[in-house]
């Protein structure tokens, strides 16, 4: 039997997880020298590789003197905790990634409490050593804080420290090792021979047996046009074999028996074929066709199942419906209502964070969806948009509950990392906003750290204020911690729109006289109909206004009368900023070309014919 390791990469967004494990496949002699290879190669989708974030987990494997090193990169955003449960189920230990000038951040305090709840051991690299404003020391003292915050175990806290750069595939064991940067630089296929020793030597080996009956648990399914669904997680115990007859188990019953396809291990970032899957491997198999998330695979003469994966619930919904437009079907392919359910329901298949239920359209023409946070529903609509769906998105909703009679609604902890100037606007947005801060930390190095406890709602739309607030220059990321009584209203958008009252395209002339009444998201030349939101108006009150307005012209022509038009630049919005832009009276129009905000009644009672 090989020996394998299985370890989870723990990271905040932009701590340097892929960049560290595109160096781990390198130094394992996984490329040629010659080799072309895109950087974070982990990153397999657009999205992933636009925002710079990880979106799905995935594996990979390394061999490093002998033993298979299991590694799954996992997300580094709350809002993807459905794939942290995931990830962490394939797994017997975690390796902790932290910048070295930033620190343990909210996203790492998530995935980090579940890995804790699952007793792995964990192996902390504090990376970006390099950086002129580390702080290593005060980093390595607030994992130790983080870690004892999260209730770990005395052994727990037993854990090797290692200082990375992960850029340059550089791994210390200790910190004067790495501020020297090393005067007697090792091989570069010998950079990061410490991070290898500390995962071999502190990571156990799996510890199923591999002579009993067979376990295997569904942790995440993938699709392929040759042997149809494919079911990927860890062989528990015994083995798993080509040919072999298999018992699917739900809910801890057996309910099918079918023999299997075909089944596959990785080899560096391929997925290859092979006879047979031993314990302790993380594995595919094909030949299930009705698996779901959470099922365990097991030996149809003495079935056992494994306990079934939790996923946190979601926090907020979004209803999502046919686009009804008067510019409906125009730039998309896929637009009817049932293509839109299909979809959904897909997803919901493989996306086990993602809850369905019945939306508020009398015909059944909607779908709720619910998810972690606004990051998880805005990846999901721009998904679908790139594969040529239209639809029509409601405003983001906050999930409530009933707790012992009282109304309760979800809390998350914001962490904002700002310059020092900025704390009285940022505290003062976040307390209109039923913020209550809980802790104010200044390193004295110009910037502060901030902690408020802010109910979800809160947020919705906050983002973008905040960085108009920083300059730019602030931080912001947020984890649900839990539910709260309900803390009463907040504030909303405080500016109204500038409501198109008629279908046609806008026009120079009235997009300049509607200028001084707010601000312009719309150009000329683009297509206008009754209730859509060509503007923002200065003032709270909507207006509704006719940006297809033509000057009248005359016989009469005089030197200088004709002046000349400028319009400024039109606002225009990104997918994330229109959901937190939206009002309760509206929607937002998503086809795979255009972002249009709109009213859910396209027709004034009192048009203003302002404009």
């Amino acid at each position: 039997m090989t020996e394998i390791r299985n370890i989870a990469i723990i990271a905040h967004v932009d701590h340097g997880k892929t960049t560290l494990v595109d160096a781990m496949l390198w130094q394992s002699g996984l490329f040629r020298d010659n080799q072309q290879v895109r950087e974070r190669v982990m990153d397999s989708m657009d999205l992933e590789r636009e925002k710079g974030i990880t979106i799905m987990a995935k594996n990979t494997s390394v061999t490093w003197r002998g033993v298979k090193i299991n590694i799954v990169d996992t997300p580094g955003h709350a809002d993807f905790g459905g794939e942290v449960e995931r990830t962490l189920a394939m797994v017997e230990g975690a390796l902790l990634l932290v910048d070295a000038a930033e620190g343990p951040l909210p996203q790492t305090r998530f995935v980090m409490q579940k890995a804790l709840q699952r007793r792995l051991p964990v192996i902390c690299a504090i990376n970006k050593i390099d950086r002129p404003d580390r702080r290593p020391a005060e980093v390595l003292n607030e994992i130790y804080d983080l870690l004892i915050d999260l209730d770990a175990e005395e052994d727990q806290l037993e854990f090797p420290v290692l200082y990375t750069n992960a850029r340059a595939g550089t791994a210390y064991a200790d910190l004067e090792s790495a501020l020297a940067g090393d005067a007697a630089p090792k091989p570069a296929a010998q950079g990061l021979e410490p991070l290898f020793e500390a995962i071999v030597g502190h990571i156990p080996a799996p510890s199923g047996d591999p002579g009993g009956p067979a376990q295997f648990l569904v942790a995440n399914l993938e699709w392929s046009d040759y042997v149809g669904r494919l079911c990927i997680g860890p062989v528990r115990r015994g083995s798993l074999e080509a040919g072999m007859e298999a018992a699917l188990m739900k809910g801890g019953e057996a309910v099918a028996k079918a023999p299997l396809k075909a089944v596959y291990v990785y080899d560096g970032l391929k997925r290859v074929e092979t006879p047979r899957a031993e314990t302790g491997d993380i594995a595919a198999v094909a030949g299930l066709p009705d698996a779901f998330i959470g099922d365990t695979v097991a030996d149809p003469e003495r079935p056992e199942a494994l306990p079934q994966l939790v996923v946190d619930e979601p926090t907020l919904t979004m209803e999502f419906s046919l686009n009804s437009s008067p510019l409906a079907g125009r730039e998309g392919q896929m637009r009817t209502s049932r293509q839109i359910r299909e979809r959904l329901e897909k997803e919901a298949l493989f996306n086990v964070s993602i809850r369905l239920s019945q939306g508020s359209d009398p015909r059944g023409e909607s779908l709720r969806v619910g998810a972690r946070g606004e990051l998880q529903l805005a990846v999901l609509v721009e998904t679908m948009r790139r594969e040529g769906y239209e639809l029509t998105l409601g405003p983001p909703q906050i999930v409530t509950r009933e707790e012992n009679g009282v109304l309760s609604e979800p809390l998350e902890l914001v962490v904002c990392d700002v310059p020092e100037e900025h704390i009285g606007v940022v505290s003062e947005k976040l307390s209109q906003r039923r913020g209550q801060i809980a802790k104010l930390v200044n390193h004295g190095r110009g910037r502060a750290r901030l902690e408020v406890r802010v109910p979800t709602r809160g947020l919705i739309g906050y983002r973008s204020q905040f960085m108009t607030d920083t300059r730019g220059e602030g931080l912001l990321n947020s984890i649900n911690i839990g539910y709260v009584p309900y803390a009463g209203p907040i504030k909303g958008r405080a500016n109204g729109a500038l409501v198109s009252d008629r279908q046609g395209a806008a026009v120079t002339y009235a997009l300049y006289h509607l200028q001084p009444r707010g601000t312009i998201f719309s150009s000329p030349g683009d297509p206008v109909y009754p209730g859509l939101i060509v503007g923002e108006n200065s003032r709270p009150e909507d207006i509704w206004v006719n940006p297809t307005k033509e000057k009248k012209l005359t016989n009469i022509r005089a030197s200088g009368s004709d002046e000349a038009l400028r319009l400024t630049p039109p606002k225009r919005f990104s997918l994330e900023d229109a959901i937190a832009y939206m009002r309760e009276d509206e929607v937002l129009e998503v086809t795979p070309k255009s972002l249009r905000l709109r009213k859910r009644s396209p027709a004034p009672k009192k048009p203003d014919r302002a404009g």
